[in-house]
C-alpha cells in the first residue's frame, strides 16, 4: 500500500452502486478485488476515470458465477486469458483474474492464473498503469507509479527492451501514453529501447498499429510525441509516407484547434503529415486496414484542388454542392492552419489570407445542401418525352440554378425550358 487513499469526491466510481455491488460479490469468502489501470491513473492525474476495470483473485468461472448472482450479465470476453465482462444497464466492467506471463512471442502471451498482486502488477507495461485501488480507496503502488504521475513520466516497468520484446506494440504505446500523459523529455531508457527495437512493429497486425496511432493522433497535443518518434525512426516504420513529407504542420494544426475551438481530429492531423497524393493515401489506408470511411476521407481530400483564399463564397458553394463536403472542409482547415503559422511569424499577406480562409471555412461549416426544385416529372408535364433528353436538360437546368447561387425559382427554371 502507498499511503494514498482516494475518496468518492476524487474518485466518484467508489460510490457507484454497480462498482460497490461488484466489490461485494467478488470480495466474498476471502477473495480480493481491486480497480486497476486507467481509472486509477486518470483520477490521480485529475482526469475523468473512463472505463472501470477490475483485477481479482477469483478464477474466471468463479467470477462469472458471482457477478451473475449479483444481478449482472456475465460475458466470457477473454476467458482463456482470465477476462470476463460484467454488464448491467448497458455498462460493461472488465474483470480479470490475477495472472503472470509464462511465455511471450512479441505479440501474444501465455498466462497462468495466480493470487500475487505484485506479480500481476509486474506484467503491466508502464508504472502509471500498474496502480490499483481497493474497495476502501487505498492505492497500491508496486513500481513507483505515484512518483511518475507527479513528474508525468512514462516509464516501463523493469527493463524497457524486455517489455517491448514481450509485445512490440509497447513501442507505440510508449509514445501514445507520452502524448496523452507525459511532459518534458520522454524517459531515456524508453527512447533507447524503442529506437533499437523499432522494426518489431512490423510484426504486429495492421489493425493494432492503426488503432494505436489513431489514439496517439487524437491526443490534445501529440506534437512532441511525433517529434520523438521521428527522431528515433519509429514513425518511419509505421508511417513511411511521412519520411519525405514531415510533421512540421502538426504544431500549426494544434494551434488552430486550440484557438478556434476545433475538436482534435486524428484524420485531419494525419492528412497534414502525409502527401497530397490520392494513390499513396489509398495505399496507406489499405496497408493499415483502416475503415472504408477513413480511407475514403483521406483519399478524397487529396483529390480536392487547393482553394485560393480569395475564392468567392458562391464558388465554394458550387464546390460543396458538386463535391465532397468533408474533403472541402478539411482542405480549408489545413489551408487556414498553414496561413495562421505564417501570420504568427509576421507575414502580413498571410494575415489577410488567414482571415479570408476563416470566413470561407465558417461558410462551409454552416452550409446546408439545397434541394434542386425541378424533377423529371415537371419536364414531362411540359410535354418532354421520357428518355436521355430529360436527363440532359435536368443537368443543364441544375447547373444554371447552381450558377445563380441557388436563387432561380422552379418557375424561372421551367420558363427556360
Amino acid at each position: 500500500m502507498s499511503g494514498v487513499r482516494l475518496d468518492a469526491a476524487r474518485a466518484p466510481f467508489l460510490a457507484d452502486p454497480a462498482v460497490r455491488a461488484l466489490f461485494e460479490a467478488l470480495n466474498a469468502d476471502g477473495e480480493e478485488t481491486r480497480i486497476v489501470g486507467g481509472a486509477v491513473r486518470n483520477v490521480l492525474m485529475g482526469k475523468a476515470a473512463g472505463d472501470i476495470d477490475f483485477a481479482t483473485t477469483c478464477l474466471p468461472e468463479q467470477a462469472m458465477l458471482r457477478v451473475e448472482m449479483a444481478g449482472f450479465k456475465a460475458v466470457p470476453t477473454g476467458i482463456e486469458h482470465g477476462t470476463v465482462t460484467a454488464v448491467r444497464d448497458g455498462r460493461g466492467f472488465e474483470i480479470t483474474t490475477l495472472r503472470a506471463d509464462i511465455a511471450t512471442d512479441g505479440r501474444h502471451a501465455t498466462v497462468r492464473f495466480g493470487r500475487d498482486w505484485a506479480e500481476d502488477a509486474a506484467r503491466r507495461d508502464f508504472t502509471i498503469n500498474a496502480l490499483a485501488c481497493d474497495s476502501e480507496g487505498d492505492v497500491h503502488d508496486f513500481h513507483g507509479g505515484l512518483a511518475d504521475i507527479e513528474t508525468r513520466t512514462i516509464r516501463f516497468i523493469g527493463d524497457a527492451e524486455t517489455r517491448i520484446r514481450e509485445d512490440h506494440l509497447r513501442a507505440l504505446r510508449f509514445y501514445r501514453f507520452f502524448a496523452w500523459h507525459g511532459q518534458g523529455r520522454p524517459d531515456a531508457d524508453g527512447i533507447r529501447a524503442t529506437a533499437k527495437l523499432k522494426s518489431g512493429v512490423n510484426r504486429l497486425s495492421a489493425e493494432r498499429v492503426w488503432s494505436e496511432m489513431k489514439k496517439l493522433l487524437a491526443a490534445p497535443d501529440p506534437a512532441r510525441a511525433l517529434l520523438w518518434m521521428r527522431q528515433v525512426g519509429v514513425l518511419g516504420e509505421v508511417l513511411p509516407e511521412t519520411i519525405n513529407w514531415g510533421i512540421d504542420a502538426i504544431p500549426g494544426i494544434i494551434a488552430a484547434e486550440q484557438a478556434l475551438g476545433w475538436a482534435p481530429d486524428p484524420l485531419l492531423r494525419l492528412a497534414a503529415i502525409t502527401p497530397d497524393d490520392p494513390a499513396r493515401r489509398a495505399a496507406m489506408a489499405a496497408r493499415l486496414k483502416m475503415a472504408n470511411a477513413e480511407g475514403a476521407r483521406l483519399t478524397v481530400q487529396a483529390m480536392v484542388a487547393a482553394i485560393p483564399p480569395n475564392t468567392a463564397e458562391t464558388a465554394v458553394a458550387r464546390l460543396l454542392y458538386f463535391g465532397d463536403v468533408q474533403a472541402i472542409r478539411d482542405r480549408l482547415r489545413l489551408a487556414l492552419a498553414a496561413k495562421r503559422v505564417k501570420a504568427a511569424a509576421g507575414d502580413t499577406e498571410a494575415m489577410g489570407d488567414a482571415a479570408r480562409f476563416f470566413t470561407l471555412l465558417r461558410f462551409a461549416d454552416t452550409w446546408t445542401r439545397p434541394v434542386f426544385p425541378v424533377t423529371g416529372r415537371d419536364l414531362k408535364a411540359l410535354g418532354m418525352i421520357e428518355g436521355p433528353e430529360i436527363g440532359a436538360r435536368l443537368k443543364e437546368l441544375e447547373l444554371c440554378w447552381v450558377e445563380s447561387g441557388f436563387r432561380l425559382t422552379k418557375a424561372e427554371l421551367l420558363d427556360r425550358v
